[in-house]
């Protein structure tokens, strides 16, 4: 039987002394190639729990694994580098160029020269930037192209995890949907494994392959976008994933009544 790629096994962790409690004995299991959405309201511990995955945060109790490996007897920023990682505003170094940028992590690894710099190009043209940008600092680009170098730069050691912390939430809405969906065709490309924190539900519902539901330091529900969409037992989630719904069928009454012809939606999956 293969080894999961990521395990928390009963992860728990609290703050402030023990008087915060963020995840209380929290398993999961991720298998390589999946793209997995953690949802929930704020507090719910669902940041806290992806972080636990590269050893940003140290869990109080329980265990980590990286395939089959305790992540605890691993050296965290070597591991780390073997891990990609974006979050919303991205944070790119002001005084480096989107090159250099993009370079950090491979320099660290001691790629050769040419190497990185041939991996920085074959980049941009992944993330769909021109290759011109390579010379432009961040304040040049716009704020989805910005996330686009973030993208490169977590991608450049070519990271089999990708770790994503709402990751297009100070996006505009067009941009949003535009850089979602490329990263999406991204992910599938290279045959990554996301795990992705969002508090869009809609968006992890057009995005992920499995949707976990975390609340008040628990999973609550772990299945598929249309398992849960279809219904769940729990209330709270229910009314949570009845939320793209919702919005659906708002749109879809304001262009009946305004007499437009309701437009129809690939289904996803």
């Amino acid at each position: 039987m293969a080894v999961p790629l990521i395990e928390l096994i009963g992860v728990a962790k609290s703050f402030d002394s023990g008087r915060t409690h963020a995840l209380y004995g929290v398993s999961l299991t991720i298998e390589a190639g999946g793209f997995i959405a953690l949802v929930g309201s704020s507090g719910s511990g669902k940041t806290t729990a992806m972080k636990m995955i590269n050893r940003l945060l140290e869990p109080d109790r329980g265990q980590v694994r990286f395939e089959g490996q305790e992540v605890g007897s691993l050296d965290a920023p070597t591991f780390r580098r073997r891990i990609g990682y974006v979050f919303q505003g991205i944070g790119l170094f002001p005084h480096m160029t989107i090159a250099e940028n993009i370079a950090i992590t491979p320099q660290l690894l001691r790629w050769p020269a040419p190497d990185i710099e041939a991996r920085v190009m074959e980049l941009l043209d992944l993330v769909e930037l021109p290759r011109s940008y390579a010379v432009r600092f961040p304040h040049a680009l716009s704020g989805g192209q910005r996330q686009r170098a973030g993208v490169a730069r977590a991608i450049a050691a070519r990271p089999r995890v990708m770790l994503m912390d709402e990751p297009f939430g100070a996006l505009d809405p067009v941009t949003r949907d535009a850089l979602g969906n490329a990263y999406r065709a991204l992910h599938d490309r290279l045959g990554m494994t996301t795990v992705m924190v969002t508090h869009d539900v809609q968006e992890a519902v057009l995005l992920a392959d499995r949707i976990v539901v975390m609340s008040a330091g628990r999973i609550v529900a772990d299945d598929t976008p249309g398992a849960l969409l279809a219904g769940h037992v729990s209330t709270e989630v229910s009314s949570l994933m009845a939320m793209p719904r919702r919005q659906a069928e708002r749109i879809r009454t304001l262009l009946e009544s305004s007499g437009r012809e309701v437009p129809r939606q690939p289904a996803h999956g």
